[in-house]
């Protein structure tokens, strides 16, 4: 085997190593529930506990205070779930406190809601950064949204709470 031919096979290998470890990421499945990890849920309470640990006696850190705030489930222990908030701040929260309710929280200032999923379409409302939207349905680039008696679509980018390559309805 000449040198090219050995830099094309380990080339190949890598390259195929590399798309087995992105497809085995994407199948990691939660071993209590069986569903995706990590997924995105958000805060079903006023008032959440974040633990070091996945039981009562395990000493509070602080308290989450937004109800829907988005939060990434990244581990599970029986009634517990380890979860990150979007600056990676997390720990462990009861299952009971969290929803497979779709939440974001807006990343870009003033970001427009519009009538429709196109760029020029009429401007309903402007969403400040920190804001939280329910996240009705979401496509390759937009999403439709609700907020404060508001509906319309924006784009997904402007959003912490849903992955780029992410759709749903």
């Amino acid at each position: 085997m000449n040198k090219v031919s050995a830099v094309l096979a380990l080339t190949a290998l890598v390259a195929g190593l590399l798309i087995s470890a992105a497809e085995a990421r994407a199948a990691e499945r939660g071993p209590v529930t069986n569903l995706p990890m990590p997924r995105f849920v958000s805060l079903k309470a006023d008032k959440a506990n974040v633990r070091r640990g996945p039981s009562l006696t395990h000493k509070i850190d602080w308290v989450y205070t937004r109800r829907g705030m988005p939060l990434t489930v990244t581990g599970e222990f029986g009634h517990w779930r380890r979860v990150q908030d979007r600056d990676g701040v997390g720990g462990w929260v009861h299952y009971s406190l969290l929803s497979g309710a779709r939440t974001g929280i807006v990343d870009r200032d003033l970001t427009p809601v519009r009538a429709r999923a196109v760029p020029d379409a009429q401007v309903k409302a402007r969403l400040e950064v920190g804001v939280i939207v329910h996240l009705d349905e979401c496509g390759p680039v937009w999403c439709r949204v609700k907020v404060a008696g508001h509906r319309g679509w924006a784009e997904k980018a402007a959003f912490w709470g849903v992955t780029p390559g992410e759709v749903f309805d």
